[in-house]
């Protein structure tokens, strides 16, 4: 079982419970939700990049998570070979949004025999299928709004690959956002953005951490957020009403 690392869980504060503040940290969240989609779709893309990479062989799954070896033994073929099956539910659920939820549950518990995420993180540890099972974990009970689960799994995940990494900490961002530990999801937007410089994940959490420490009443920070979009990322979706958002946050400053 994943063990988690950071930040230790705390409950809620006064100041997100009462039905003025929970108006105000609802604003955070429609404001957030402007690139949410938009994440989801990376996880999917990145996820079945994973998926079809893991029907191809374990060498290039292996490769493609940053390892300088693998070690051939029955027991990593053993665990690569449950892993396929875990993964094939999660990609089903990603397309099958009905049945979404059941196919996620699939994926983390196994079926007909076959092992799930977290049989496979309990029986094959130190394998490259435990530490994807640690990341497909994570991102299924995401989508199954166990948030806790979620950061837990996400944080014991390990990979040399940017942009999963990126990913993996900005969802334990998101989910840190939907405990209302806003403090938490900033600091984990930032873990992301200095994880990776590319054109996918960069913008989005720069924004996402540009909100939240806006709604925090850090505008300074919030405003080198903003800015790093439009100067470095000013081709992004993010950017198109960046400009608002700098005006906005300088005045206040």
């Amino acid at each position: 079982m994943a063990t988690y690392k950071k930040k230790g869980f705390k409950s809620k504060s006064n100041k997100f419970n009462s039905d003025k503040n929970a108006s105000t940290t609802a604003e955070v969240f429609e404001t957030l939700d402007q690139s949410a989609s938009r994440t989801e779709q990376l996880v999917s893309k990145y996820q079945n990049y994973i998926i079809s990479f893991v029907g191809i062989t374990v060498i290039v799954v292996l490769g493609y998570l940053g390892y300088s070896k693998m070690i051939l033994d029955p027991n990593s073929d053993e665990a690569n070979n449950e892993l396929f099956t875990a993964q094939y539910y999660f990609s089903q659920a990603l397309i099958n949004t009905e049945q979404s939820d059941s196919l996620f549950l699939l994926s983390l518990n196994g079926a007909d025999g076959k092992y799930g995420f977290l049989d496979i993180i309990k029986n094959y540890r130190g394998t490259d299928a435990a530490n994807i099972s640690l990341y497909s974990a994570g991102m299924a009970y995401y989508h199954l709004n166990d948030f806790k689960n979620s950061i837990e799994y996400l944080n014991d995940f390990d990979s040399e690959n940017e942009i999963l990494k990126a990913l993996a900490l900005g969802v334990i961002g998101d989910s840190f956002a939907e405990l209302d530990q806003l403090e938490d999801a900033l600091d984990s937007y930032d873990d992301a953005i200095n994880s990776s410089t590319n054109d996918f994940t960069s913008p989005k959490f720069l924004l996402k951490a540009g909100n939240i420490a806006s709604f925090l009443g850090k505008k300074s920070t919030a405003l080198d957020y903003y800015k790093r979009i439009k100067e470095d990322y000013s081709k992004s979706s993010e950017s198109f009403l960046i400009d608002i958002q700098i005006e906005k946050n300088s005045l206040k400053n």
